[in-house]
């Protein structure tokens, strides 16, 4: 069962093409000597919506990409698309909601985006948020995180399901938002790498 995280821990989570485009510069820079890999990624769409999915290896342990991933008082530190991120007042159930606004841009289309969400963990291998749309730039969005220990860092699994709000030109398709990502998205991976390695003491491997 889902463990509702505590306001003392902080998130981030990240289809619609808008939302890859941004995710491109946040998902997964690396002044390390090994760089965080993007294993596999794609983007998918469904109607309205557009699915995107990634696995991406993280040079670091399991715990500290969680709070990295949680840390929503940090984001701007992971990529400079995020304009604002901050933990908003809780649900009346307990469950924390957290805000963040984006902007960027791919080609000619440029876009601001808010999305204020639940955000449920069970850490420190699991991470969700579900937009509230009344209070969102997104019809529907939810995202997940997966964190699971592999040759001593973390293989990150994530999966993004979002419909946007708003117009999005037709031109702005799944092959070019996923050419996107590879491009800028590696970099966002070398950084939540950095930040999580500041976490934890380094390693050597063997």
């Amino acid at each position: 069962m889902l463990r509702r995280s505590k306001l003392a821990i902080s998130l981030v989570a990240s289809a619609t093409k808008c939302r890859i485009v941004f995710l491109a510069g946040t998902m997964l820079a690396s002044s390390f000597a090994w760089a965080a890999t993007i294993v596999d990624l794609d983007v998918q769409r469904d109607g309205a919506c557009y699915r995107l999915s990634s696995v991406t290896y993280v040079d670091a342990v399991v715990e500290a990409v969680f709070e990295v991933l949680t840390d929503y008082d940090a984001f701007k530190r992971i990529s400079s698309a995020y304009k604002e991120s901050r933990f908003l007042a809780p649900h009346p159930d307990g469950t924390p909601i957290v805000y963040t606004r984006m902007k960027g841009c791919l080609l000619f289309f440029c876009t601001s985006m808010r999305r204020v969400e639940r955000l449920e963990t069970d850490a420190p291998g699991f991470i969700r948020t579900t937009a509230l749309p009344e209070q969102s730039d997104v019809a529907y969005g939810q995202s997940e995180w997966i964190l699971e220990p592999e040759a001593g860092g973390t293989r990150v699994t994530h999966r993004l399901t979002m419909q946007p709000d708003f117009w999005v030109p037709p031109v702005l398709g799944p092959w070019l938002l996923q050419k996107g990502l590879r491009k800028h998205g590696a970099a966002a991976a070398d950084r939540i790498e950095e930040l999580a390695a500041e976490r934890s003491p380094r390693r050597s491997r063997h």
